[in-house]
């Protein structure tokens, strides 16, 4: 029987069982024998004194309590109605409920704790996880050494054909370096309201210029340039690094690309696997040997061995060269886009991770953007823009003329294709331009206002830097004539060849640069701040350098307000059937 049944058997109250210690401060309960508890008198049993005693039959009795401490139970009987609760009711259970109280505070407090050391803990070990992912190549000058936020830029996206990983060793060609087989230019908006993806033909015929390269023990190594060679070996061959892609590409359109990202075979495989494969269209069924690309007309989802074959076959389409796989390739970056931008994918933090852990296994960078921050940073500038306004087309080209009858290389078509570099470099979208028309109008009105009644002021000496043989001549006759430029003097050939007018300016000179700008039509790119020449008279005077850019005396070279029109362009919102 238990303490309170016990006392109730024998009719006494049991909170009277809880009596307080006076030598540990707490209630302890305190059972006496029954007969002790009767009522009916008796004869006082023998105890001991406070030296304890001895009991009948030689056993030693322990220390009592005082009388006083530890008062005897009480018989039980019918309580008032205004009856104090008993001390033991008052004093032990309120002190059991607020230990208890303090228990669970303790316990939540050091979960929670535990919980948000859990996360952090696990947040960073998972950042250090994709820290470690990142593959970085030192590309040198070629790349900018870091990335903004507030700027327009310019990614190159190589794809290469190089056999590493699992599984790739009956892909691409045997003994390959790794060429540059697919090239995109990706440029983004400033505003981040568009973009344009370039695709770049690998069979295009170019000039790889001189190209520095880091080495192991990190010493520079420059790769001799070459003349009529095919894009694709501006990756890989002679030991060249991505930085001289980036060169090249440079060399080609005249837009310098910011960073680049690196991508083998593997990189298709996982990044469709984590977004959950990828839709794709077809017009009519395929059954690739050479690719081993089998899929039914119609629509389909491709993830993984199969992903790759579809953007690796070129037999299936249209005249199985290059050119009409890559509108396929952009087909299927359309629809990795609009995957990867899914609420599905981004609102499921299991697929998320792994699409990250994808993305940064897979990808090697130049060192500007080789931290996963910066790398997250770039992600989140890229889904700023509208799928609607990302443009994908190709860099305009036509069969190249040294290779006879049988057409396996093209080259740049010099009449469609500058329009379109210029476009991209002065940051004008192949989607919406008419705000930005309007704005450009106004900028350039004000500009123009009040300049030629100063443009006596001007002094500037002219250089031939890659225009038209006599553009400096006609170009001085033009200042002097037509526009009251008269303290113009033709200079000449320049030094060396140069891509892009520019206009040299000593900082007290800033004045007439802006004016002679204004009068020309150069864009805020060609001016150059730097030193002033000294003229036969002994005064300071502006370097005027013609570009290969330059058009003519009086043509303007402000940027494009619109975007040329180029056949088979294609935006990222919409479906398209490959054929």
């Amino acid at each position: 029987m238990d303490a309170q049944g016990r006392g109730r058997a024998d009719n006494v109250d049991p909170a009277d069982q809880w009596v307080l210690n006076p030598d540990t401060g707490e209630y302890e309960l305190r059972l006496t024998p029954s007969a002790a508890q009767s009522a009916v008198p008796g004869p006082r049993r023998p105890s001991a004194d406070r030296t304890g005693g001895t009991a009948p039959g030689g056993q030693k009795t322990r220390e009592a309590a005082p009388a006083e401490t530890v008062p005897a139970p009480r018989r039980r009987r019918a309580a008032p109605a205004e009856e104090e609760p008993p001390p033991g009711r008052r004093g032990r259970r309120p002190e059991k409920k607020k230990s208890k109280t303090k228990k669970v505070l303790m316990w939540t407090s050091g979960a929670m704790a535990l919980v948000v050391v859990g996360v952090g803990t696990t947040v960073y070990l998972v950042y250090k996880h994709l820290e470690g992912n990142v593959t970085t190549t030192d590309v040198g000058s070629a790349a900018k050494n870091g990335f903004s936020k507030d700027e327009a830029f310019n990614i190159l996206i190589i794809g290469t054909d190089k056999r590493t990983g699992k599984g790739n060793e009956g892909y691409g060609d045997a003994g390959s370096v790794g060429h540059a087989d697919t090239n995109v230019l990706l440029h983004v908006s400033k505003d981040r309201t568009n973009a344009t993806a370039l695709s770049i033909p690998r069979d295009l015929i170019v000039d790889i210029p001189d190209c520095p390269t880091k080495q192991p023990d990190g010493s520079t190594k420059v790769i001799p340039g070459t003349s009529n060679e095919r894009f694709n070996t501006s990756l890989g061959q002679d030991g060249r690094d991505p930085g001289c892609t980036m060169r090249t590409v440079k060399e080609i359109t005249g837009v310098q690309p910011d960073h680049f990202m690196m991508a083998d075979f593997n990189a298709v495989k996982t990044l469709t696997t984590a977004v959950g494969g990828v839709d794709v269209c077809l017009k009519h069924a395929v059954d690739d040997s050479k690719s081993h690309l089998k899929l039914p007309a119609g629509k389909s989802t491709v993830e993984g061995e199969q992903a790759l074959a579809f953007v690796r076959t070129r037999h299936a389409w249209g005249n199985q060269g290059d050119l009409d796989r890559i509108k396929v390739q952009q087909q299927f970056l359309s629809s990795l886009m609009r995957q990867m931008a899914s609420g599905d994918t981004l609102t499921d933090p299991t697929k998320l991770y792994e699409l990250a852990d994808a993305a940064t296994k897979a990808l090697t960078v130049d060192t500007g953007i080789g931290k996963v921050s910066t790398l997250k940073d770039v992600a989140l500038e890229l889904k700023k823009v509208p799928t609607k306004n990302i443009t994908f087309l190709t860099v305009p080209v036509r069969d190249n003329p040294a290779d006879g009858v049988v057409h396996k290389t093209v080259i740049v078509d010099p009449v469609i294709a500058p329009p379109v570099f210029d476009a991209i470099a002065n940051d004008v979208s192949f989607t919406e331009v008419k705000k930005k028309q309007k704005a450009d109008k106004s900028a350039a009105a004000a500009r123009l206002k009040g300049t030629q009644s100063e443009a006596s002021e001007v002094r500037v000496r002219v250089f031939n830097g890659g225009a038209a043989a006599g553009a400096a001549g006609e170009t001085v006759n033009w200042l002097q004539l037509s526009v009251g430029v008269l303290k113009s003097e033709n200079a000449a050939n320049a030094p060396g060849e140069i891509p892009k007018t520019t206009l040299e300016y000593a900082p007290d000179q800033a004045p007439q640069a802006r004016k002679l700008a204004a009068l020309m039509g150069l864009s805020g790119a060609a001016l150059k701040p730097g030193k002033s020449f000294t003229n036969s008279q002994g005064l300071p005077t502006m370097t005027l350098t013609l570009g290969k850019d330059f058009k003519g005396a009086g043509v303007p070279l402000t940027p494009p307000t619109k975007a040329p029109d180029v056949e088979q362009k294609s935006t990222a919102d919409k479906v398209e059937c490959a054929s």
